[in-house]
């Protein structure tokens, strides 16, 4: 399946979905890979994975970009040589790039029953209550796809999820909240926006510095 969806999430930062229906010789025969990326893709032990790896590159197209424009750095967060900014997500049958003029973090989550066993180890669980069980693995689901965006965005060793970021008070029906990032002595503020797609969920955050 072609390019799913594009949405702007402001007026400088641009969402791309990806539906992955296609074998992984349809993806590979539209691809052009350099030879680390290669290395990479054949190391992949999931064919699950090398085709959400080649669906981020058939994304990168849809903007004039290939896998020669795109890079690693020693951490592993992506970078355009163009200077313009990008966060990468796949899960399961869907891939998503976040392109934007200022640094993001973009996750892709999917809705599954032991993200809401696991909510105590990464969330304050008072944010659950008064919700039916569906609702709790909403609302937990988009929490992990926050902690993740907002430690993609700033991209150090040692932030922890459960320890160091903080989620505002949020209803699911808004789609938006603010988060706080409690670290190296100081506290960083984010604005983070989320919408369902399907049974997934996808969040981005954005500094708001």
């Amino acid at each position: 399946m072609p390019l799913l969806k594009i949405n702007s999430l402001k007026d400088n930062t641009e969402l791309l979905v990806w539906k992955i229906t296609e074998s992984f010789d349809e993806l590979f025969s539209t691809v052009v890979l350099k030879e680390e990326s290669l290395t990479r893709l054949e190391g992949m032990k999931s064919e699950s994975h090398q085709k959400g790896f080649m669906s981020v590159r058939r994304l990168l197209m849809e903007r004039g970009y290939t896998d020669l424009d795109l890079y690693y750095d020693e951490f592993g967060k992506p970078h355009l040589k163009d200077g313009k900014h990008i966060s990468i997500s796949h899960s399961h049958a869907f891939s998503v790039i976040v392109l934007s003029d200022e640094n993001v973090g973009a996750d892709l989550e999917i809705l599954k029953d032991k993200t809401l066993k696991l909510a105590p180890r990464f969330m304050d669980v008072s944010h659950l209550v008064n919700l039916d069980e569906a609702n709790q693995l909403l609302k937990a689901t988009v929490v992990w796809g926050i902690k993740e965006s907002v430690f993609k965005l700033k991209n150090e060793v040692g932030i922890s999820f459960k320890d160091h970021i903080f989620e505002n008070e949020f209803v699911i029906a808004d789609k938006k909240c603010s988060v706080e990032l409690h670290f190296n002595d100081k506290v960083e503020h984010f604005k983070i926006v989320f919408d369902f797609i399907e049974n997934y969920v996808f969040v981005c955050a954005f500094s708001t510095i």
